[in-house]
């Protein structure tokens, strides 16, 4: 996936080295092998889907493994694709919605009610793991339109670089997957992306790099050494006149493995949601330092388990604090950039969903530009206020406010 960059770059650029590290990279091929990896020892760190540490310390896959984080790898950098077919026909049950930015679902939803009415199977959509952004952001954006993902739709689990061929081969009608794999459907024209994660909630989380609390504890100076090394890779990815040469090294068949001209779209902050459209401008698809990018933000993870909640990821009592705190490590973070003499958040936690543009951060070692988090439904998130919903989640519930 395109942004495993910080890591390829930490290693090529040589900021691993710098640190004292003798750093080897694993290219894995699934979410559960990552897991399985560094929950047995295999692997001693690796980049993450941001919810998986939170489930394995929640024991949420048949086994519990205490995991932390120190860092956020980036924000943004997935979305929402479907095939050639199934867009045209939600042109045609509803033009004004599918042109409508951002877009909801909801010509989605009148295709699925033709389909029911019509005695037709339900359409079978992919994400890349049951704990992923992707599951959440696809769950959210078809639940605004009124659509239960757990009872008009099947969901499945495709591996991202097999997400391409399945929609090509019919076996899925779309998917949520991070890139290089919308924009490769769309370069083929077998698909059309809808709705990208940024417009989804601008600059929400996507992968952390993720240890065992048991080797965090074990070993906090190269923890913090891998920290400072990513930090500085992804300060560098985030200098536009890098950005080119950053496609050119993780389109390496040992990385993404993928026509560098497909990657350079979204690394270059050039989007196609059409092969027959102009590509538009989305400097913040791929954000990996700027706006505080890399810090792990502890309203991040409660907003990922009230989407547990939601979704009846988690169906008992959890004490969400001591969740949150014991996998989310921003003091490890902070120790980091207080080496690297850069600013860092003097707090844990921040409302999600209120700035719908810039906004500077003023609860910092120095102040900080921030950038808009707005979800594309409006909603505003307070981490304070989870409890709300904690006895009754369901499919239907509005996100906690």
């Amino acid at each position: 996936l395109t942004d495993c960059a910080p890591i390829v770059i930490a290693y090529e650029k040589g900021y691993f080295t710098k640190y004292g590290l003798d750093m080897t990279i694993s290219a894995e091929a699934s979410w559960s092998s990552i897991r399985d990896k560094v929950a047995f020892n295999v692997l001693d760190g690796a980049q993450m889907l941001a919810p998986m540490p939170i489930a394995m310390t929640l024991g949420l896959f048949g086994f519990q493994k205490p995991m932390v984080t120190g860092l956020s790898l980036d924000l943004n950098g997935n979305g929402i694709t479907v095939s050639s077919a199934l867009h045209e026909r939600m042109c045609e049950a509803d033009p004004n919605a599918m042109e409508t930015r951002p877009m909801t679902a909801r010509a989605l939803k009148k295709v699925i009610d033709l389909d029911r009415a019509a005695g037709r199977p339900q359409m079978r959509f992919a994400t890349v793991f049951p704990f992923s952004s992707h599951y959440y952001q696809l769950c959210y954006w078809m639940a605004e339109a009124g659509i239960d993902p757990h009872r008009d739709v099947e969901l499945v689990i495709v591996p991202p670089p097999q997400m391409v061929e399945q929609l090509a081969q019919k076996q899925i009608m779309g998917y949520c997957v991070g890139e290089p794999w919308n924009q490769q459907s769309v370069a083929m024209g077998i698909g059309r992306t809808l709705i990208t994660s940024y417009e989804i909630w601008n600059n929400g989380p996507e992968k952390v790099f993720g240890v065992t609390r048991d080797w965090a504890d074990r070993h906090p100076n190269t923890h913090r050494a891998i920290l400072m090394a990513l930090i500085e890779a992804a300060r560098w990815l985030d200098a536009d006149e890098n950005r080119a040469e950053a496609v050119r090294l993780i389109s390496d068949r040992r990385y993404v493995n993928a026509p560098p001209e497909v990657i350079e779209r979204t690394m270059l902050g050039r989007y196609q949601y059409d092969y027959e459209d102009a590509e538009v401008d989305l400097p913040d698809f791929n954000v990996f330092h700027r706006y505080a990018a890399t810090f792990p933000w502890r309203s991040h993870a409660v907003w990922i388990i009230s989407q547990m909640m939601r979704w009846g990821q988690i169906d008992r009592p959890i004490d969400i604090e001591q969740t949150v705190a014991s996998v989310y490590l921003p003091d490890v973070y902070r120790d980091a950039c207080r080496q690297l003499g850069l600013p860092y958040p003097l707090v844990n936690a921040k409302i999600e969903g209120k700035n719908g543009e810039p906004w500077m951060l003023e609860s910092s070692a120095e102040p900080i530009t921030m950038g808009p988090d707005r979800f594309f439904d409006g909603r505003i998130f307070d981490p304070a206020a989870l409890d709300v919903y904690i006895d009754q989640p369901t499919a239907n519930s509005p996100s906690p406010r």
